[in-house]
């Protein structure tokens, strides 16, 4: 069964299809509550989804599903939680790993958060927490977050973040030192254009079996390394326009990326309303647009967390949009069919099978 999980600014929506044709959606799950991180757990017999919500009045929190949805199991104590004199506002990344116990969380105000326990319980990662840097990360419109968490998929010491504003770090020793990796990577807004760190990266990607090859979407400026982060070079040439928030790798093939190029910062919009996704099947040499099924006048944006693949072959993609609605496209994104619409806004997808 193909699982499509749906998070937006009021609740969680599940949606299960055979076929990735037809889809059969439920929710809303913790309805009134922002859904911005999910992940769905395979690494055990019994599939295990974890959610970040945040809810007005009790605040943020992770909970767990281990019958998909059905029934949730919601800690009594905050499983992340700061030093007294910090509060946790959202948690922006659930990140799984090789081992089926381990799970990152990346939060707001900006700090990794490690689980040994298939992340019913967290603890603070002191080495990124207390980096020098730290107190000079700044908060973009969206707030201070680390907002990609990437865990190498051979060396578990090995771990690339992201956050607005401070740009991408890098662990080799499981956390405990860190060091910027935004060598090539332009903050126009700055006096000095290429600092070593403080750009506005909207999200980075990781293939999978090439875990050297990043791709990363930053405020204005799409960038390719091909040495895990030390390095960024431009592969914006070709899309029409390079802000965006999104970018995601092809699950088999490390050349192919997608992303969902908006008009720059007056309007982040799709540039003449035409809803495209766009592809590139050379490692972002050249870009083709997507669009075969996707409507015009789509005056909205996709958010960082709104796109994602599936694992299968041909492999699904999917987006939600602000306005609610959630498109599929089970043969790469050669076209796409809309299975779900009138949704709050979506903020976060994540596809498996189960």
């Amino acid at each position: 069964m193909h699982l499509l999980a749906i998070g937006t600014r009021k609740g969680l929506w599940l949606a299960t299809s055979e076929d990735r044709t037809s889809w059969s959606l439920s929710g809303p799950h913790h309805p009134m509550t922002e859904v911005y991180a999910v992940a769905i757990d395979h690494r055990r017999d019994r599939p295990r989804l974890l959610v970040g919500t945040s809810s007005p009045h009790f605040g943020p929190t992770v909970v767990t599903s281990d019958d998909l949805g059905a029934t949730w199991d919601e800690p009594d104590h905050a499983p992340i939680a700061f030093p007294e004199e910090v509060a946790l506002e959202r948690v922006w990344q659930l990140a799984l790993t090789p081992d089926p116990e381990v799970v990152y969380a990346g939060t707001q105000p900006s700090a990794l958060f490690r689980s040994e326990d298939g992340g019913r319980t967290y603890a603070l990662v002191e080495g990124l927490w207390k980096h020098p840097h730290r107190e000079r990360w700044g908060a973009g419109f969206g707030g201070q977050a680390i907002h990609t968490v990437l865990p190498d998929p051979v060396d578990p010491l090995r771990l690339v973040v992201a956050m607005s504003t401070g740009g991408v770090y890098r662990t080799f020793d499981g956390g405990s030192s860190w060091e910027p990796a935004n060598t090539g990577i332009k903050a126009y807004f700055l006096p000095d254009p290429y600092p070593e760190f403080g750009q506005c990266v909207h999200k980075v990607s990781r293939h999978p079996s090439r875990p050297e090859r990043l791709f990363l979407q930053n405020h204005h400026g799409v960038y390719r390394s091909d040495d895990g982060g030390a390095t960024w070079a431009s592969i914006a040439a070709g899309l029409p326009a390079d802000f965006g928030f999104t970018v995601v790798s092809h699950p088999h093939d490390p050349d192919v990326v997608y992303t969902f190029p908006l008009t720059a910062d007056g309007d982040r919009f799709p540039p003449g309303g035409e809803c495209a996704v766009y592809r590139s099947s050379d490692a972002g040499s050249s870009w083709e647009a997507l669009r075969a099924g996707l409507p015009d006048g789509f005056w909205t944006a996709v958010m960082r967390d709104a796109m994602c693949t599936d694992a299968a072959s041909p492999a699904g993609v999917y987006f939600g949009s602000r306005s609610g609605e959630v498109y599929a496209g089970a043969d790469e994104g050669k076209s796409w069919r809309r299975i779900a619409e009138h949704l709050p806004d979506v903020v976060c997808v994540r596809a498996a099978e189960v």
